[in-house]
């Protein structure tokens, strides 16, 4: 199914993002770790992804967590800041660290290690939903890395996931976003299915689904699993992404990327698809949005990459579905 109708879609108004973000450390050039030289310092967070891409795609967005008192902590806030996020809600811990990554990339896959068990974000709970943004926000984007932190981090998600759908002040977005390092006790399938059942917009990768819920489930099953989001989003890599909404289905291709380093990509494709959202357009037109903002990202080494100009976008955004698909990657 083609359909571009949207029965459903948040309200227009501020997005709050919710997540830890950490300190990232990848060998400049890209190459192995064991072998660099030099480190690149940069910052990784799949909730701040989301919130860096919508301030740019001008939306009005802030980002809540906590990082520690140290000069990590000092980068983070001040880079993502820098793309127009508020991040004056973001709590200073004075007594845990902000977290770290560190890449490792290889000729298949980028391997990540994690440094951020007790740190700042950890400690995030329930009460962070308290904070004056949220009074006005139209959009809360919540991840599935969240409930993996800690206990008080999925009491955090499960409250803002607590109430039906139509009792919520804004819509909840939830990214699957399963890291498996993070759910050694094998409860992510349960845990994951649950949350994203109970949001308004879900984003899920088939092969993330196939690893979670089935090897043999396709995008129509992942909807059968998933019923009760008002938009259901599975992306199917390099190939395409179909959206569910009311009683009908919208699939937009992908774009045609040269790859630099995929991580990332998933949070820019969840911001361009909510800025469309949001900005009046049906799924054909989020879809576009989510695989344009997640291009810039696969084009980049660090987690966040430059969108093109307006008026490119815009000019993409208006293609027949015939000149969406016969794009040169060398297009955007």
């Amino acid at each position: 199914m083609t359909h571009g109708t949207l029965v459903w879609r948040p309200a227009d108004g501020p997005v709050v993002c919710v997540g830890e973000t950490m300190a990232a450390l990848a060998p400049t050039p890209p190459g192995p770790l064991e072998g660099a030289r030099d480190l690149r310092v940069s910052v990784a967070g799949a909730e701040s992804n989301v919130a860096m891409y919508l301030a740019e795609l001008g939306r009005p967005v802030s980002w809540l967590s906590a990082l520690g008192d140290d000069a990590f902590g000092r980068r983070v806030r001040a880079a993502i800041a820098a793309t127009g996020v508020d991040v004056t809600g973001v709590r200073t811990d004075p007594e845990r660290p902000t977290g770290l990554l560190v890449k490792d990339p290889g000729p298949d896959r980028t391997r990540v290690h994690y440094y951020r068990s007790g740190s700042a974000a950890s400690a995030l709970g329930p009460g962070v939903l308290d904070d004056e943004r949220m009074r006005s926000a139209s959009l809360l984007h919540l991840t599935g890395v969240t409930p993996a932190l800690s206990a008080s981090c999925r009491n955090l998600v499960e409250r803002a996931l607590g109430s039906p759908q139509r009792a919520r002040p804004y819509a909840v977005s939830f990214d699957v976003n399963h890291r498996p390092v993070l759910w050694p006790d094998g409860t992510a399938a349960t845990v994951l299915r649950d949350l994203a059942d109970r949001a308004d917009i879900v984003f899920v990768g088939l092969d993330e689904a196939q690893g979670l819920w089935g090897s043999d489930l396709r995008t129509t099953g992942v909807r059968g699993l998933l019923p009760r989001p008002r938009i259901l989003v599975v992306k199917d890599g390099a190939r395409s992404a179909t959206a569910f909404g009311g009683e009908g289905a919208c699939t937009v291709p992908a774009l045609r990327t040269k790859v630099v380093e995929p991580v990332g990509a998933g949070d820019a494709f969840a911001a361009g698809f909510l800025a469309g959202l949001l900005d009046g357009g049906d799924l054909r037109r989020a879809l576009r949005l989510g695989h344009i903002t997640a291009s810039s990202a696969l084009k980049a080494s660090a987690d966040h990459g430059p969108l093109p100009d307006t008026d490119t976008i815009e000019r993409l955004l208006e293609l027949t579905d015939e000149g969406w698909a016969g794009l040169e990657p060398t297009a955007v």
